[in-house]
């Protein structure tokens, strides 16, 4: 059996505060990301501390098939899906009644020891604020 096309995504990833571009809200202080991998999903982990020194702690997963599913995200989402577009990009989008509101961008670097994150919201008033970040493998 084969790898499946986001293995070089699995591991724990340590953010590089340095690298943050954010159009929307405060870059956070310290943050870490885990994606693993339970049968024929994945799950990602992303754990971090906000400029007022609050730390959050938020989970999500599913199968990696670009097919909206059911998600509890309160007035924010109520469907997400998972794409791995590549071997090197994997995608998540959150949905609100049938509408794609958010798409976060996974792309790693091609020796797999860094991965950027682009996050684009879509908000009410036609902008597209857009927050950006790199992680850094953990060894």
């Amino acid at each position: 059996m084969s790898e499946p096309i986001y293995e070089r995504f699995l591991g724990k990833w340590i953010l590089d505060v340095a690298s943050c571009i954010y159009e929307q809200g405060d870059p956070p202080k310290s943050g870490t990301y885990e994606i693993t991998k339970h049968g024929e999903k994945i799950s990602f982990r992303m754990q971090w501390v906000d400029a007022e020194n609050e730390a959050y702690d938020m989970t999500f997963s599913g199968v990696p098939d670009g097919e909206p599913t059911p998600f509890a995200g309160g007035d924010l989402a109520d469907a997400l899906s998972i794409t791995a577009v590549s071997k090197d990009r994997l995608n998540t989008s959150a949905y609100m009644k049938g509408v794609e509101l958010m798409i976060a961008t996974r792309t790693l670097s091609e020796d797999g020891a860094s991965m950027r994150i682009t996050q684009t919201v879509r908000l009410p008033d036609g902008t597209e604020p857009t927050n950006t970040s790199t992680y850094h493998r953990m060894q």
